[in-house]
């Protein structure tokens, strides 16, 4: 019998590149203002915005686009042609049709899961966003199921696991992210897998678990999973 009732994924960073997307475009928004205001100043501006909006739009491409525009509208002091607004909202599109390319060891280790664990995928963002890109991905038929949430705290986490009668001792996340993906988990008891991506949200680094945590099992990337569990259901034999 398996330790594990379901094992859940991530997605954004952890099944597929997204962080590469915003760099990008933060990149090519900072070019844009770069006639106003040095590009590390609107850099800055930018996040301070988009922190100060995931009360209101949540996470996203979408909410990043509005939170562009809104920077945008600031620091030029409403100044900002409608030419550039439209560079914004192009670039925003431009994001939403990219490519899904999956992570290293991605498209063989999840197959390789599903035939032993039952999976899920819990993601948070934008709705149609993030359910277009897992079908995109190809990798939707290997998951029973996909719960998209606006905010990963332990209580959407809590939320999640009593929708699918799940106890948290039989229960492991996997994502790159400490702060949404590791810590909420691990207070709840369950296990958690941090596997870290090369490009981290300011808004999502947190510290680590100290050494030795229960439950909790850095890895350098998903390839690793077969050999964690299996070595995991051999100790509790």
């Amino acid at each position: 019998m398996s330790n594990f009732d379901f094992i859940a994924f991530d997605a954004d960073d952890t099944l597929w590149h997204n962080e590469r997307l915003y760099a990008d475009a933060q990149a090519r928004f900072a070019g844009l203002l770069s006639h106003y205001h040095k590009p590390e100043w609107v850099q800055d501006r930018l996040y301070q915005t988009e922190t100060r909006n995931i009360q209101h739009f949540g996470y996203g491409i979408k909410a990043f686009a509005l939170s562009m525009i809104e920077t945008a509208v600031e620091l030029t002091e409403g100044r900002i042609s409608g030419r550039d607004i439209q560079a914004v909202i192009n670039l925003a599109k431009e994001m939403l049709s990219a490519d899904v390319q999956l992570l290293d060891h991605v498209s063989e280790t999840i197959p390789q899961l599903a035939n032993d664990y039952r999976l899920m995928v819990i993601t948070k963002g934008d709705l149609l966003d993030q359910e277009t890109k897992i079908l995109r991905s190809g990798l939707e038929g290997y998951f029973q199921h996909i719960e998209v949430v606006s905010h990963k705290t332990r209580e959407s986490y809590e939320r999640v696991l009593k929708r699918y009668s799940i106890a948290p001792a039989r229960f492991m996340m996997i994502g790159n992210s400490l702060k949404s993906d590791i810590l909420p988990i691990l207070e709840l008891g369950a296990s958690a897998v941090y596997i870290p991506y090369e490009l981290t949200w300011l808004h999502e680094r947190a510290e680590p678990p100290a050494d030795g945590h229960a439950g909790y099992y850095p890895l350098e990337h998903t390839g690793q999973l077969p050999v964690l569990l299996k070595g995991l259901e051999r100790q509790n034999k």
